[in-house]
């Protein structure tokens, strides 16, 4: 579903996306399409964030773990 909304754009910058966006496709239709992008890109970058954030709450012990790791690798290659 669809709802009507109205925006108030510089003049430059609807003649930027009339450019772009070509005699194909609509002004309306190319805006969604940047705004969609836009949001999914804003989305996966704050997901990435918050992993990132738990990753480096984490990060004390996930470090020592892969020392754990290495050193078992080590061991068994003086062997």
């Amino acid at each position: 579903m669809k709802a009507k909304t109205s925006l108030t754009l510089s003049e430059d910058l609807i003649a930027s996306i009339d450019k772009l966006a070509g005699r194909k496709i609509s002004r309306s239709a190319y805006v969604e399409k940047i705004l969609r992008e836009f949001v999914d890109r804003r989305t996966l970058a704050r997901k990435a964030a918050r992993e990132v954030a738990s990753i480096n709450r984490h990060a004390v012990q996930l470090n020592s773990e892969m020392s754990d790791a290495l050193s078992f690798q080590a061991n068994s290659a003086d062997e």
